[in-house]
């Protein structure tokens, strides 16, 4: 079985890591690592309101699938962590803007995420014949 990296278009390429790949094409789908609210051109994390950092997290995720040659409406499993359940209605609100179609198959947790972010999402995308 062949892979095929997908890096963000938007990623530094001095930003590049070596220890996971933003995306993974193999055998017709694209996983889509967890992403957060990151400037792709700095790496850094940008923190916000619950709704900006999912509306950048799908904006990451969404770049990401578009470079691969799908689209959101190919997008067939998310799985999101949120810091806080509390912000569920909040988050959900963003995140059907992103998926006015058939809705994806999809996990929602409560996790202790890293450097203060409140959202991080992972995709599976069933790519395009």
């Amino acid at each position: 079985m062949s892979k095929t990296r997908i890096d963000n278009p938007n990623r530094d390429p001095g930003f590049v890591t070596g220890i996971f790949s933003d995306g993974v094409l193999a055998g017709g789908f694209l996983f889509v690592s967890g992403q957060a609210s990151v400037d792709f051109k700095t790496s850094q994390f940008v923190l916000g309101t619950i709704e900006e950092e999912t509306h950048r997290t799908l904006e990451n995720i969404k770049a990401i699938v578009e470079a691969a040659g799908a689209t959101m409406d190919h997008v067939v499993k998310c799985t999101a962590h949120l810091s806080n359940w509390d912000d569920f209605d909040r988050y959900n609100k963003v995140y059907e803007q992103y998926f006015p179609g058939v809705k994806p198959a999809r996990t929602t947790v409560q996790s202790v995420l890293g450097k203060g972010i409140k959202v991080e999402i992972d995709c599976i995308v069933k790519m395009p014949s």
